[in-house]
């Protein structure tokens, strides 16, 4: 590398809030095994303007990136992708941003014009950006820019498929984290395998973006040693793992569990369809606690069956097939069932949406959970593409209409543009389906979750993880000041994943964290945990805690039922 700008440290981070996607983790230990220093931020917190320069400052200072890159896989973030390129440009001018992912290949054109964008990577990201980081003049599958400025577009020479992805795979957790808290935030997502064979009419991903911006024809499953790798990876970094891959068989999965053990681990699983009942009856025996999300497509066996045969939909499940999975199921005490589909995709009408309800009902009574949304407007889908095709209208289609949408959103607000039927009574009546079906699912979800407690209930701590950390390594050095870094945090971990961090000895007026309980609201949890450490009743730990942190009964209780909310405090 004679003569060449090797850009090290490297700096990946995701374009949205909450937890990035997996990809900057598998990036990142690819880029190590190149002899790149490579980093990663996997939770991003910020809402306001203000608190992403504040963090991005702290990040810059602490790891001092030659080269920043954003993982714009999803539509929804780029607004977001484009606020971090221009803070990043202000806060150092030489740094290289790059971005790259599935929304990043397809606009490409649109984000070139960007002067805060130095390259955009178009596809699988591993080999081109390696290339980027050792200075190699012409990496592959990457948009720079030209002496005058104009796009120059390299054609798409790495393609991952089944038989060159076996560089692929997690490595150096212990060193690419900045927090301990960004890496209890990694969920334990697994891609067994990579692409779609399906051209679904609402998805932006499906087959023909696919091959458009990565190359690739065809979905692939990873080798079962690289696969894995992964698990022997992260098996101690994690409490669950997430999976979502249609062609996963029983048989492969366990070949890449072998070795490791999960039966304290949970799973989640997102199937495009109904599995087979070994791959099912293999998940039950391998992991403590399985939650396993059966996609359908859409509640109306009629309307499904429609778009199947005009090919504008993947091959899902009947009503019946689906009833005889759920069925089969429930012999597993530790696993259970969502049932997704997507409200509103074309040719509803009065008796599909009858349809939908009556599917929707069946289904809860089954004591599954039900996961229901409008269709939304995703760039390159069919359905966004060409809604007159449907008798619909998208309230986006091109680059700047969903750019001013993101735009005009409030912090927190996380909706997106939607498709919507011309026919206004149409378009009525779906809604009103929808907020049914909504305020259906939402009812026995919280039944499912609700908790009653008296002055009799058992309780008793349920937490399977308290942690100790130092302030300083729990937010990492570059958020937390000298002056309370050895202060104390507990973490605690609930059943179900929620996390709590209790600071008692960090006094909200020397330094606040809108993650941290702290002070006297730290004490008080830690206490009340305490208390329930063996099954105890309500009303004495009532008692209890009048004593011991001088709360009065109805303030006991609060924290008490936050606490069995939360799922840290289980009958006993």
């Amino acid at each position: 590398m004679h003569g060449r700008r090797v850009l090290s440290p490297v700096l990946l981070v995701g374009a949205g809030t909450g937890e990035a996607t997996c990809g900057i983790l598998y990036l990142a230990g690819y880029l190590r095994r190149g002899g790149i220093e490579a980093f990663v931020r996997l939770y991003d917190g910020d809402e306001t303007e203000e608190e992403m320069s504040r963090s991005l400052e702290a990040l810059v200072a602490r790891v001092r990136p030659k080269l920043v890159g954003i993982s714009l896989k999803w539509f929804h973030h780029v607004h977001r992708a484009l606020q971090l390129a221009r803070t990043l440009r202000e806060i150092d001018p030489d740094i290289r941003i790059v971005v790259g992912g599935n929304t990043a290949s397809y606009w490409w054109r649109e984000l070139h014009a960007f002067d805060c964008i130095d390259h955009i990577v178009l596809g699988d990201g591993e080999r081109p950006l390696l290339a980027l980081c050792q200075g190699e003049p012409s990496p592959p599958n990457c948009v720079t820019r030209k002496p005058d400025g104009t796009p120059n577009r390299l054609p798409l020479e790495y393609v991952q498929g089944a038989t060159n992805s076996e560089d692929v795979y997690y490595s150096h957790f212990p060193d690419i984290f900045l927090s301990q808290q960004d890496r209890h935030a990694f969920s334990g997502w697994v891609a067994p395998g990579k692409g779609c064979g399906e051209n679904c009419l609402y998805c932006g991903g499906a087959r023909g973006n696919q091959k458009a911006a990565f190359g690739r024809a065809k979905p692939f499953l990873r080798s079962e040693e690289s696969v894995r790798r992964d698990h022997q990876e992260i098996v101690n970094q994690t409490w669950q793992l997430r999976y979502d891959f249609s062609g996963s068989s029983a048989e492969f999965l366990q070949g890449t569990w072998a070795g490791v053990d999960l039966s304290r681990h949970s799973c989640m699983y997102f199937l495009w369809g109904v599995p087979r009942m070994e791959l099912i009856d293999a998940l039950a025996r391998t992991f403590e606690h399985v939650h396993m999300v059966l996609d359908i497509g859409c509640f109306s066996e009629q309307q499904r069956h429609e778009q199947m045969r005009r090919g504008l939909l993947k091959q899902c499940a009947s009503d019946q097939q689906l009833l005889e999975t759920i069925d089969g199921c429930r012999r597993h005490k530790n696993l259970d069932v969502e049932v997704s589909g997507i409200a509103g995709l074309p040719f509803a009408s009065a008796a599909t949406l009858k349809e939908e309800v009556r599917l929707v009902e069946r289904v809860i009574s089954l004591d599954c959970l039900v996961g229901y949304q409008r269709l939304e407007a995703q760039p390159g889908a069919l359905a966004t593409e060409h809604p007159a095709r449907f008798d619909m209208v998208s309230e986006a289609r091109t680059f700047t209409e969903f750019v001013e949408y993101f735009e005009q959103r409030e912090p927190g607000d996380v909706s997106v543009p939607m498709l919507r039927f011309r026919d206004a009574a149409l378009e009525k009546a779906v809604q009103r389906t929808s907020e049914h079906v909504d305020a259906l699912a939402r009812k026995h979800e919280e039944k499912k979750q609700r908790i009653p407690i008296n002055g009799r209930t058992r309780l008793v701590n349920t937490a399977p993880s308290t942690l100790r950390f130092k302030l300083g390594e729990w937010l990492g050095p570059h958020r937390v000041p000298a002056k309370v870094a050895q202060e104390q945090v507990t973490v605690v971990r609930s059943v179900n994943g929620t996390g709590m961090a209790c600071a008692p000895s960090v006094n909200p007026q020397r330094f606040t964290d809108p993650t941290l309980d702290q002070g006297e609201d730290g004490k008080i949890l830690l206490t009340t945990l305490a208390v329930f450490e063996r099954p105890t009743t309500v009303a004495s730990a009532v008692s209890q805690l009048g004593a011991k942190a001088k709360l009065d009964p109805g303030s006991a209780h609060e924290v008490i039922e936050h606490l069995v909310n939360g799922r840290f405090l289980q009958p006993a």
